[in-house]
């Protein structure tokens, strides 16, 4: 693994009896910034997630995380990494405070510098949790699943905050918006494969021409679009909640277009034009 990667992964797979969930994924993440994987529910996000941050063993491939090989150095793979998933990993019999020693106390930090880590990080409390030794590399797991969009904005501006430290942010997410506006690489995932990789303006020049742009109607309100967005996953190549437009990849044959349009409208007028 060459010194300016935080993540290498070769040939990931694995299967859960006859269920392929992950056909040999390959990622290289650099250190800093964030890198998202992006796909719908199912593509193989949080499988993925689980082998690098050393709980889940995969079937084959190899994976070095912060320099260190999961498979044969699991402790100091863990001792550099946090992870946060889609809810809150706390004890909700502690208070926040004592949520956070404990935190402390599992990193094997002296008490004095726990205590001082938890005071600050109280603000943020669920990802502070995963905060308080300091990580070189943090995975989120769709953290803004069922956030209003006041608590998904403060989200955003805590991982961009997080890369800007210089922490490695690895998020996985189903929203293009989200990736498109945190990311600075992006791996589109599908059917436990790696369909796509680059920078957000990378994949959608991919798509060139081959692009449905859709206005939703204004009554259908901002709900409805995060709606749309999410159901289209990683086919939505571009979104403008302001605007109300989605461009969706297609193949430009009619019948691709009406089916989208009957897939997006869902007998509920949602589409202006």
């Amino acid at each position: 693994m060459t010194t300016d990667l935080a993540i290498e992964a070769v040939g990931l797979a694995k299967s859960y009896g006859s269920t392929s969930v992950l056909d040999h994924v390959d990622l290289r993440v650099p250190r800093g910034g964030v890198f998202a994987l992006l796909g719908p529910n199912g593509a193989g996000k949080t499988t993925t997630v689980r082998i690098l941050a050393a709980l889940t063993r995969a079937d084959t491939g190899h994976v070095r995380v912060a320099g260190h090989d999961v498979g044969t150095q699991r402790r100091e793979v863990r001792r550099r990494i946090s992870l946060t998933g889609q809810y809150a990993a706390l004890d909700e019999a502690q208070t926040g405070e004592e949520n956070l020693r404990m935190m402390g106390r599992l990193l094997h930090l002296p008490s004095r510098l726990a205590r001082r880590h938890a005071t600050e990080l109280l603000e943020r409390f669920d990802l502070a949790a995963g905060l308080v030794g300091q990580p070189e590399i943090i995975f989120l797991d769709e953290p803004t699943t069922g956030l209003d969009p006041r608590s998904r904005a403060a989200m955003w501006e805590i991982v961009t905050g997080l890369a800007t430290a210089g922490v490695t942010v690895f998020l996985t997410t189903q929203y293009l918006d989200e990736a498109d506006r945190l990311a600075d690489r992006i791996a589109v995932v599908d059917g436990g494969r790696v369909v796509a990789e680059g920078t957000a303006a990378q994949l959608k020049e991919q798509v060139g021409g081959r692009r449905l742009d859709v206005e939703l109607a204004a009554a259908a309100g901002p709900e409805a679009f995060a709606t749309v967005v999410r159901q289209l996953g990683p086919r939505a190549v571009t979104a403008d909640p302001a605007q109300r437009t989605v461009g969706i990849a297609t193949d430009g044959t009619a019948a691709h277009v009406r089916a989208l349009l009957d897939e997006i409208n869902a007998g509920r007028d949602r589409v202006a034009h």
